[in-house]
This record gives structure tokens, sequence and C-alpha cells, in this order.
């Protein structure tokens, strides 16, 4: 076995920078580095394949296999052992590369002659871009010092692709970062938006991978922990005692920040020839390969503060702050891994659209858009890798599709697109101060869903008849610290100025599953979206429910006040909710204060079983209102952030159908009023179906209300609801198909 030592793994580095500063082009850089690399480890064999396209490696320069191999060679993602290593990002290290699971010969490169194998992930934060091979005649296994030496070329060569180094003829050899690329994703706000990339947390770039002085580089490292270090103890002084949440992440920062093992690793791969930032980024690519592979909820969240640390350690040592002195664009689209709902009303109605590499479609983030009506998708892989500052992007919210970079055939049809959705606007603009009236004479209510002062403005210009649903734990989400009664007072009074005696419905505080309050200790749930959220958490802590309630009774100061309980289950968790509230009225009054012209109280039907609840529920409260989008997920058991199962199921299912028919039913019996709130209340076909089967109030997004009312006041609703029941006894899925013929028909 062949020895190796630090000097010789700083040779083949300093080597390697020599490559990097020559004037060659791409083709022969790559050349040259598989000859140095080979020849520093003694090898017969070595080889890089780079990612052509998102499936597919491709042979891009090798020493000792054939010349005539280099771009004819490719492999699937996941095919052979250098497919295997590409899609795992694992190392394989076998002295016998034949007799291995899913080797596959490839009799064009020769490679038949050589039996041991090592192949390295050639990746950049956790995003592989390549594989690195070394192969010999002899059957060996490589040493762990081996391995090491490989695994820091492997990131140098990252690093080189990332600056442009190899760029060529062929996919292959393309330029990063100029390429058009499509990604999809998935919708959490709907719409469409034309702009150009603003990055959240814009890259830090490494443009020195090698150091020339490792001492020096040691003493820069030394540096900017002592600073980082510093920078979490003013946090923590900061934050004082009053959030102990953030007290426990800016503890495990200080931790990971006074780590002598991570010291130790970046300090060991600076002997080895990487520059401080390299070492760092090294380091950090690790904790993000980990990431992805680790299930435990606590774990996941130490590596992502490592993660975080090692950006502002990089951002110490470049000199790369957030402010990078770029302007932010007249037609902003961001771009970021997450984003919290503070920070984003920091950038308000000035963002023409936002596109998140994780998020969901509940999340805070998600919440925010909605309520300022910007175009958001979630799930967006490998954007923040891929985007930069000012890249032309194409954000189509309805389908959950990122057009970044895109081609002029791709951009014109996007634009046709809008235009197409600006003439619809136009002509709903013509209705907007009509009654939804059916062409059979039905009246239906249409009202708009709100959650930021931000929204009222829209109340008038929309058509809405009021609103149906304003979302107070927006004002909870947003802060640091628990609002104060007499702040929510006053909040709540303005909501209801701005909307000038149209009714508004309040929404108590909806928390838990994916919206954890920032001051609110998280609890580890193995199932959120059914675990301690929304009303149970009011009626456990009844403290902030009470708060809240006193709150909207002083806000409303004698006008009338309507209430909605969320997430009611069962019969008495809204009797107990409505007791709270006849608790705050009484105390109100003995204290004096002016109490509401009226008051309606009501819940939110989002599970199957209140659907099933005693008469007696349906005779007691004032109003109902269907909350569509939890309803839907746990009666068809379908995860709404699962895009492998939430697409499965229709809305317009026939046994969807057939449970809102019996509320509705229910309803009448004891002549309660009832609406449907959620996404699909603002589509049009939904709506009109909803209509059909006996429900006359919706609240939906403000742009929905156009054409949801424009399509209202074509239809014949007893001729609907007929295609409904017909699809019913035929014994069809969905009605879907029928009402598609129907309203192909209508045009």
């Amino acid at each position: 076995m062949i020895e190796r030592s630090e000097s010789e793994s700083r040779k083949l580095l300093g080597r390697l920078r020599v490559a990097m500063a020559s004037d060659e082009p791409g083709q022969a850089r790559l050349d040259r580095i598989t000859q140095l690399i080979a020849d520093s480890m003694r090898t017969e064999v070595c080889s890089i394949y780079l990612f052509r396209d998102d499936e597919t490696l491709e042979l891009c320069a090798t020493e000792g296999l054939k010349a005539e191999a280099v771009h004819k060679t490719r492999m699937r993602l996941g095919e052979g052992l250098v497919g295997r290593v590409g899609l795992r990002g694992k190392v394989i290290n076998t002295p016998d590369a034949p007799s291995e699971k899913g080797f596959r010969y490839m009799p064009e490169t020769g490679e038949e002659r050589y039996s041991s194998f090592l192949g390295i992930p050639v990746q950049r934060l956790g995003e592989i871009m390549g594989v690195l091979v070394v192969q010999s005649r002899d059957a060996r296994v490589y040493s762990a010092d081996e391995v090491y030496a490989l695994e820091v070329v492997a990131m140098v060569l990252a690093e080189m692709a990332e600056l442009g180094a190899f760029v060529g003829e062929g996919a292959a050899l393309a330029a990063l970062h100029q390429q058009p690329v499509t990604l999809r994703s998935t919708t959490a706000q709907e719409g469409a938006a034309e702009g150009h990339v603003w990055l959240h947390e814009p890259r830090v770039v490494v443009t020195n991978p090698i150091a020339e002085d490792p001492d020096r580089e040691r003493e820069r490292l030394t540096d900017a922990v002592d600073k980082l270090r510093v920078s979490v103890d003013e946090m923590l002084a900061h934050t004082g005692s009053g959030d102990s949440e953030q007290l426990q992440v800016l503890e495990a920062y200080r931790m990971f920040a006074n780590s002598r093992g991570w010291m130790r690793r970046m300090e060991g791969d600076i002997a080895n020839g990487l520059s401080a930032e390299a070492a760092v980024e090294k380091e950090q690519s690790m904790a993000r390969s980990r990431m992805a592979e680790v299930q435990d909820a606590y774990l996941r969240e130490r590596l992502a503060d490592l993660d975080d640390l090692s950006n502002r350690l990089l951002r110490i040592l470049t000199g790369q702050g957030a402010e990078t002195g770029a302007s932010l664009p007249v037609d902003p689209i961001l771009v970021a891994r997450n984003i919290g709902p503070g920070e984003l009303l920091e950038y308000g109605r000035r963002l023409k659209g936002i596109v998140l590499e994780e998020g969901s479609v509940g999340s805070h983030a998600a919440v925010v858009a909605r309520a300022l009506a910007i175009p958001l998708v979630v799930h967006a892989e490998r954007i923040t890798t891929e985007a930069l500052n000012g890249d032309h992007i194409l954000v189509d919210g309805d389908q959950g599709i990122v057009h970044l970079r895109p081609e002029d055939a791709v951009a014109k049809s996007f634009r046709d697109k809008i235009a197409m959705q600006a003439k619809a606007q136009e002509r709903y603009a013509s209705i907007r101060d009509k009654p939804a009236v059916t062409a059979c004479g039905q009246r239906i209510g249409l009202n708009m869903n709100a959650g930021l002062m931000a929204d009222l403005p829209s109340l008038a210009g929309s058509g809405a008849e009021g609103v149906g649903l304003f979302r107070t734990e927006l004002q909870f989400l947003i802060r640091n610290k628990m609002p104060k009664r007499e702040e929510l007072a006053q909040t709540y009074a303005r909501v209801l100025d701005a909307a000038q005696g149209k009714p508004v419905v309040f929404r108590t505080l909806d928390i838990g599953s994916d919206k954890v309050l920032p001051y609110m200790k998280p609890t580890d749930e193995p199932n959120p979206a059914l675990g301690w959220r929304a009303i149970r958490v009011g009626l456990d802590k009844p403290g902030v429910l009470r708060m809240q309630l006193q709150a909207l009774i002083r806000a409303a100061n004698g006008r009338p006040l309507t209430i909605m309980f969320p997430f009611i289950a069962q019969f008495e968790e809204y009797r107990c909710a409505r007791g709270e509230v006849d608790k705050a009225i009484a105390r109100e009054e003995r204290l004096g204060h002016v109490l509401p012209a009226s008051l309606k109280v009501g819940a939110m039907l989002e599970t199957p079983s209140l659907a099933f609840a005693p008469q007696k529920f349906f005779d007691e409260v004032d109003f109902i209102s269907i909350g569509g989008n939890d309803l839907k997920q746990f009666f068809f058991a379908a995860d709404r952030e699962n895009e492998r199962v939430r697409r499965r199921y229709d809305t317009l299912n026939v046994s969807f159908l057939s449970l809102i028919e019996r509320i509705v039913e229910r309803c009448q019996i004891s002549d309660t009023p009832l609406s449907f709130c959620g996404e699909d209340a603002g589509r049009p076909i939904e709506a009109v179906c909803f209509a059909a089967i006996g429900i006359r109030s919706l609240s939906m997004r403000p742009a929905s209300i156009g054409p949801v009312k424009s399509l209202l006041m074509r239809a014949d609703l007893p001729a609907l609801r007929r295609l409904v029941s017909d699809a019913r006894h035929r014994g069809e899925q969905s009605v879907r198909p029928a009402i598609m013929d129907w309203l192909r028909q209508l045009d």
C-alpha cells in the first residue's frame, strides 16, 4: 500500500493551481489534471466524468483509458459504479471492480484490464457535479489517506468548474449558470410572473481554493473563527432571557463555533493544501450531504445550524456580506432556500414572484405570499445553486414551473399567457360591481380571504362582498415575541375600519402543524398536521385565546363582530370555545367596555368527523365555513405537502362532493349559513360545482373573484346538479369530465 505525506498532497494541489492559472482551453486543463492526479497517485488510470444533463454522466477526460472514449462514453445516473457514485454521492473503493454489484463493462474504454476502483463525488455544497475516478491493475484497496487526498482534489475540481475553468465544446463542458433550466416545483400561491433573480442570500464565491501559504491560511481561519465567536456571543447578549427558542439556537451556534473537532478538521484540510475558505466549504458540503440523509428532526436542525454558521464564517473570510452592492431589479423574483414571514414582509409588494428551494404550501412564507398575492413556488430543487443575481426568470405559479434563463420561444409563450390573463382581468373588471347571480337566478356570495392590513385595499377593487376569512395568526408569526392585547385590538379595529361596514370573519389563532410561532417551543410530533394545533392549542392554553377574544371585542367597539374557530373536530370543542367567548363578553361588560352590536360565532369544518356531529351542533353554531384544504387532505388521507399523493385526488371526486352535499343538507335542516373557504373556492370550475350542490357563499383570494363570478353568471345550477347526480349514478370517479364537456358547450 502506497503511503502519502502531507507535503505530497500540497504538492499535487500546487500543481493544480498552476493548471488553474494557465490560459489553456478547458479541455486541455482537464487532460492535464488527469495526468497530474494519475502521476501523483501512482495509478494507471485517472478519469473525470461530468454531468451533461441531470441524468447523464459523460467521460470528459482520462489518463489511461482509450482517448477515443472521451465525450463518447456516457452513462445514466445510477448506472455502473461511476453512476452509483454520482447518484448517491458516496465513495466507492473496491479492489475488484468487475465483481461489484452494478458494475458495467464499457469495452470502448479498455478498462477491463483494471481491477481496483476508487470513485469520488465531485461536489460543491452538497450539489454533485461529477465523479473523479482512479483505477489500477493491481487488486488494492486505496488507503484512507489516499481517499482523503482525492476528496480534497475533487472539491477543488468542483470549485474550478464553478469558476468556469473547464468550459469547452459539448453539453458536459458548457459554461455553468448560462444554460436555460426548467425546474418543476410545487405551487404555493398561483399566478404568473416574469422578472430577474434577486438572491435573498447571495452565494459566496471561493476564488482561491488552493492555499499558497498554509501557515497564513491557518491564521486567517483562526482570526475569522474568533470574530465569529464574538458575534455569536453578542447575539446571545442582546437576546437576553426573553426568547428561549432563539437562545437555544444561539447556544447551538456557540457550541459549534467553539467545537475543537470542527476547527481541527478545517486546520487539517488547510495542512493538506486547501485555503481557509475551501476548508470551511468542505466542512459545509459534508454537513449538507449528511443533512440530506438524516431522518432525525433534531439532528437535521443541528446540521442546519452548522450550515448557517459555515455561511457566516465564509462571509467573514471573503468579505462577501449580504450587501453585495447590487441593486434590487425593477422586477425582482426572490430566490431563497427558505425565508421567514418577517423578512418577506420587508420586501413587500415590490416582489413579482418568489421561488423557494425548501418551504411548504402551508408555511409562514406561503401565508404571507397569499396575503400579498405574489406567485410562489416551493421545492424548486437546486435553484439557489443554479441561479445568479440578475438572471432572467419566469415563474408559473399555476403549473408549479420555473424557467431560469429561458429560451426566446419559451419567454414569448409565457408572455402570451400573461397577456391573456391581463385581458381576462379587464373583462372581469366590467362585472366587478355586479352581484354574482347565476343564469338560473341564484345569488352566490363571494368574499375574500385576508391576513394583513395590506390586503384590505383589495376589498373594494376585487368586487368582494366582505372578508370571509381574516387570518389572525400573521400578527403573531411576524413578531419575535407575543403581541400585547392593546396592539391586537388596534390592529383588528383598523381592519374593521378598512372594511367600511362590510362583514369581516375573524378566525382565531390557527397555529401548530407547519405554523409555529418563533417564540413558542416547538412540539416534536410524528404527524403535526394531525397533532396539537389551532383550537386544540387554544383550549389547552386558554390564556392566549382569551386575550385574543378580548382584543376582538374591544376592536368592535359597538360594531358587529364575527368570530370563527379553526379545526373544530367535535361538538364539545365548539361548546368549550363558545364558552370562552361568553366569559370574555361578561368580563368586558363588567369592566364597562362597549360590547359588539351583534355577535356571531362559527366553526371551520376541516375534519370529516364534524360532518357527522350531532344535529344539535348544527342548531347551536351561528355559521359554518368548510375549510377545504384540510378537509380534502384528511378525507383522502393524502398529505397536501406530498406531491406523490396530493395530485391523485380530485376535488370533484364524487365521494368528496357527496360529503359536501351531506354538510349542505345538515346545515339546511338547521337553517345554518354555510360557506366554502380554501384554494378550491377560487377555482371557477370547482366553485360552480359547489354552488350547484347548494353552497351559497364562497371565500377566496381577491384575484379569483372575477374569474369565479364570470363563470357563475353563465351557470345553470340545476343543470349542473343533474350532471353531478348522473356521474354518481354511472359510477364515475369524478364529475370533472362531465363539467368540462358542459364548459366547452357553454363557450
